[in-house]
């Protein structure tokens, strides 16, 4: 699962990748391999850290 509208959320926000990993507790790596494409199924505790971080529902961060 490549989570192509995560980059675009966080921009949405005006967030760098170091505010997103913060804001979702989650390290600054793991954000940048998932933004990428590294990570092709994160955790579903990562998915709901950053849904939560971004104010969106896990279906909306995975569209």
């Amino acid at each position: 699962m490549y989570l192509k509208n995560l980059k675009k959320l966080r921009q949405k926000k005006g967030w760098s990748q170091e505010k997103l990993a913060r804001e979702a507790d989650i390290s600054y790596n793991t954000l940048i391999k998932i933004e990428r494409g590294r990570i092709k199924n994160p955790k579903l505790e990562t998915l709901i850290k950053l849904a939560k971080a971004l104010g969106v529902s896990i279906d909306e961060l995975v569209k």
